[in-house]
């Protein structure tokens, strides 16, 4: 492909609310870490690409070097000698849980396809968003519930149809360091001991089931058990009066981000009395000093 001056491209990437699941699963003779991610429509951020010959790639905000090292794979993995500036843009709160980096990269990657009309695969924007950052969330893949190596760039099962539809309270699960998030780079993979790792094994045939059938509190379930096998990984303060609530309200579970301080309690998407429930969780949450909220519903 000949080099491009001038060209611009454009692109838009979503957020995410933390996970449904996160873990260890067999996958290839192997176990490999996976997670499946809450679909979250509240941020979005977006891209612009205009090339400019072969200048190295400049981005702003300039501390956005994921996005730049995506735009430079991307431009790499087709062979076009193009350098150019990357604009990143949108309200995405860092270090939270949302799968900031996540969005910048795809955004940058989609502005430059985008640019030169560049086409290639979900699998293969994966396995670029993982060489630029490590390890990736699986946003590459839409509305598609996806278990996700998320270190590999590799699907561990696809389960064929989008996760059920849900109303989300969203909260700081931190209230002492509310908006300050965690920081996910200095986080220690989860080690997991074999019995979890088998426990792990059964919810994903249960996550399976619930997206096969459209149950949503099956779909709780799943999550709760996620947060509380995981709470001695990075432990959300006040879990067992979280957890109090969720009952109280008759949410259909919790689900927090495992490498961030947002959490939600989902309910149940198409109960007619869930705007009741939820504000009436969000009344209990404020009861124990838990103030930040937010709420959100998923859709199909």
């Amino acid at each position: 492909m000949d080099q491009g001056i001038g060209q611009v491209g454009s692109a838009s990437a979503p957020v995410h609310h933390g996970e449904i699941l996160q873990g260890v699963f067999p996958y290839g003779g192997a176990s490999r870490r996976g997670l499946v991610t809450l679909p979250c429509p509240l941020y979005s951020v977006h891209a612009t690409f205009i090339s400019g010959g072969q200048s190295p790639i400049s981005v702003s905000p300039a501390w956005k070097s994921k996005a730049r090292r995506a735009a430079e794979l991307t431009l790499a993995s087709f062979d076009v000698p193009a350098g150019g500036h990357l604009e990143l843009s949108g309200d995405v709160p860092v270090s939270r849980g949302f799968g900031s980096s996540t969005s910048d990269v795809l955004a940058a990657i989609g502005a430059v396809r985008n640019a030169f009309a560049l086409s290639f695969s979900a699998q293969a924007t994966a396995r670029l968003a993982i060489r630029a950052e490590t390890a990736s969330d699986s946003l590459m893949f839409g509305d598609a519930a996806v278990l996700f190596a998320h270190r590999d760039g590799e699907v561990i099962e696809d389960f064929g149809y989008p996760l059920p539809p849900v109303h989300v309270l969203g909260f700081g699960s931190r209230p002492s360091e509310a908006g300050r998030g965690v920081d996910t780079l200095s986080m220690t993979p989860a080690r997991y001991t074999d019995a979890e790792i088998r426990q792990f094994a059964d919810l994903q045939d249960m996550l399976r089931a619930a997206i096969l059938a459209k149950d949503v509190r099956l779909l709780g379930r799943v999550a709760t058990a996620s947060t509380l096998l995981n709470q001695r990984h990075l432990p959300v303060p006040q879990l067992d009066r979280i957890l109090a609530i969720v009952r109280e309200a008759d949410a259909v579970g919790l689900q927090v981000s495992h490498s961030g301080d947002i959490a939600g309690i989902i309910f149940d998407r198409d109960d007619l009395d869930v705007d009741t429930r939820s504000s009436y969780a969000q009344r209990l949450l404020r009861d124990i000093g838990i103030v930040e909220h937010w709420n959100f519903t998923t859709t199909q």
